[in-house]
């Protein structure tokens, strides 16, 4: 394993001068020798300010690529944010974060006034590192340590955020292992449509190829019209992809060259059902790789080997040790449910209070210790995870247990489906029900849709599984890798019947029971 990231790109620009970043949807590359380029930069920058703690919210990918390398080289702690945010919303960040300054390629009058009012210095991307836009106030900065390479938000999709700080050693370790499963080498490219302010794009993609010496695409944003435009255009040999893309191009018109090279398809970030993946495989012939991974692991915890897949399961671990217990911390038997808990050089010891925010409630972890993952799974005979939902999820009906994932299956079963997602309601008898919230695929009435499903939920489903509601809403609440934000439908389904009515998305309610 490289010990540097600096080792790392040191490495890769003795190998030779041709592009290996490339942006999906144009001509544009990046050789590593100009991503070496702004190492200096950075590293001026930190001379200058020692311990500063930058924010890139940068929108071009190609750019985002270059800066989160050069910046991990230069030793600079990156703050990856969503270049998209709203003005407050970036400024709200900062502050949590204690940032010094922001690194944008987007310039605004909305955006500068609020991060100055955060004491944030704006800077951008040039050609030799970053450069000073407009110098902050300099207000007081939170009270966060120092070490990390990455703080990053967790994702938040079932609570409040919490602030995760990532080590350079974490990334590459995690990184390395990505190479080792992956098999990645100066033969292979990837195709990375995913956000690069997430853990997956940023590690498994940018970092993962970085150290395997293999070339990457990647993309401001995916797109369902663009995305074999640019499979055809960068002859990709593997795709990195979350449920949510997978399901919008099993049902698209679309489809690879006869000539392409992908031999797999990794899937990440959220469960994939079963119906998605089926519908691909068969319509493309191209193999998905199911995982699982989270930020305080610097993504990847498991993968399926590339040669012994098992459908539905998440694979084995990867570089990391995991076990499932139970509620008294006692290892349970293979093929028994418990809590899923992970520990390793690639898994972090720690939470930061976010400035402003309450503290985390899982504590800072002791050498040796196991991190509560939040996920409930078994294991079977031969080590492969299968995940059955969260613990925060699990609804209780009248006693009953609810798993959502389970109807969650059940829904996207139907190919009209482009996401479901179940969630408790409170019910003043039996204290909880499951209600579940559907995005159609476009062209899909939403009223015949509604009553489909629930004819199907009572043909599959136990009685005290089915949803109470079915609505079909225009979106979905969700994070930047399509991962639903269930803490918001959860809120939305806590509402009383008329205020729903006024604050939900439109949808087509049916009652089931």
């Amino acid at each position: 394993m490289p010990v540097s990231v600096r080792q790392v790109l040191s490495r890769r620009c003795g190998e030779g001068s041709g592009p290996v970043l490339f942006e999906g949807s144009s001509d544009r590359t990046l050789t590593w020798n100009q991503v070496a380029a702004r190492v200096a930069g950075w590293q001026a920058s930190e001379a200058d300010h020692p311990g500063r703690r930058v924010g890139v919210a940068i929108g071009d990918p190609l750019s985002m690529a270059a800066e989160y390398l050069a910046a991990l080289a230069a030793g600079v702690t990156i703050a990856p944010l969503n270049p998209e945010a709203a003005p407050g919303e970036l400024a709200a960040q900062a502050r949590a974060l204690g940032l010094h300054a922001v690194l944008t390629d987007t310039d605004n009058t909305g955006r500068t006034d609020a991060l100055a009012e955060a004491g944030c210095a704006l800077w951008r991307p040039g050609p030799a590192g970053p450069a000073v836009w407009l110098e902050g106030a300099g207000s007081q900065r939170a009270d966060l340590p120092g070490g990390a390479a990455l703080i990053m938000f967790s994702s938040g999709t079932t609570g409040e955020p919490k602030v995760i700080p990532v080590s350079e050693a974490q990334l590459l370790h995690t990184a390395s292992n990505v190479v080792g499963h992956l098999g990645l080498d100066a033969g292979q490219r990837g195709f990375s449509p995913l956000p690069l302010w997430h853990i997956n794009g940023l590690v498994v993609g940018v970092l993962a190829s970085a150290v395997g010496g293999a070339s990457l695409v990647v993309e401001r944003r995916f797109s369902r019209r663009g995305f074999w435009s640019s499979v055809a255009r960068h002859r990709p040999t593997w795709c990195n992809l979350v449920p949510a893309m997978l399901s919008v191009l099993s049902n698209d018109d679309g489809g690879p060259p006869d000539d392409h090279r992908i031999r797999l398809v990794r899937s990440a970030s959220a469960p994939l059902p079963a119906a998605v993946r089926e519908r691909f495989e068969r319509r493309f012939h191209i193999p998905i790789i199911e995982t699982y991974g989270m930020t305080e692991a610097a993504s990847q915890i498991t993968a399926n080997p590339l040669g012994e897949r098992r459908p539905g399961s998440v694979g084995i671990a990867c570089g990391v040790e995991l076990r499932v217990v139970d509620a008294g911390n006692v290892v349970v038997a293979a093929g028994t449910e418990g809590h899923v808990q992970i520990r390793g050089a690639g898994v972090t010891g720690t939470y930061w209070a976010a400035a402003g925010r309450r503290p985390s409630r899982r504590p800072a972890l002791g050498p040796g210790s196991w991190l509560p993952t939040g996920d409930v799974g078994r294991l079977d005979r031969d080590g492969y995870l299968w995940l059955v939902g969260r613990d925060d999820d699990v609804i209780n009906r009248g006693g009953e247990k609810v798993q959502p994932r389970e109807v969650e299956e059940c829904l996207a079963a139907d190919p009209r489906v482009l996401v479901a997602v179940v969630v408790a309601r409170p019910h003043p008898t039996v204290g909880q029900e499951p209600v579940a919230y559907v995005v159609a695929h476009a062209g899909v009435a939403p009223a015949e849709l509604a009553a489909d499903l629930e004819r199907r939920c009572t043909r599959t489903l136990s009685r005290y599984k089915r949803p109470a509601t079915i609505q079909v809403l225009d979106a979905m609440p969700s994070g930047p890798t399509g991962k639903p934000r269930r803490g918001e439908l959860r809120r939305l389904a806590a509402l009383d019947d008329q205020t729903r009515r006024h604050q939900t998305p439109a949808f087509t309610t049916v009652n089931v029971g």
